[in-house]
């Protein structure tokens, strides 16, 4: 488990993560070697699983971002198996859930505007197998995108 010197690392490092090693360690209380041995840790155990870069859509002209709500034929026992490879086939599906409920996949989906969502939605949406409803949610605004936890 967690104490209380991995929560304070954590706080700060989810925080900003490219901060230099001794800025981090100056801001969780920790001597370098500390803080070292303590995300080596936190990384072999799976709680860290990587620094990743966030890529912003809509600066490389990718303006329209779109979530659908998938509810497939569940009569068809290979349902999932055949929907999920296919949509990953799609490079605008940048994002795929699973739920168990009414729905049973959503798919976030960027598009450069809406002549390209429509385009996607009819040539490579909509003809990905064993879909029995597909409601779309267009996305207006993002209004908390923030990643962090609070530890």
């Amino acid at each position: 488990m967690l104490d209380d010197t991995d929560r304070r690392i954590l706080r700060y490092y989810q925080s900003d993560p490219e901060a230099p090693a001794s800025q981090l360690a100056d801001a969780a209380g920790v001597t370098p070697t500390t803080l070292s041995r303590r995300l080596d840790r936190l990384r072999d155990t799976g709680v860290l699983k990587g620094v990743r870069n966030v890529i912003n859509w809509p600066a490389l002209g990718y303006e329209v971002e779109v979530s659908l709500r998938v509810t497939l034929d569940k009569t068809q026992p290979r349902a999932f198996d055949e929907f999920i490879p296919a949509a990953r086939l799609v490079p605008e599906v940048i994002e795929i859930q699973t739920f168990l409920g009414q729905v049973d996949v959503r798919l976030s989906v960027i598009a450069r505007d809406m002549g390209h969502y429509q385009q996607l939605y009819r040539e490579q949406l909509l003809v990905l197998p064993h879909i029995n409803d597909i409601e779309a949610l267009m996305q207006v605004a993002r209004v908390k995108g923030q990643e962090t936890l609070p530890i």
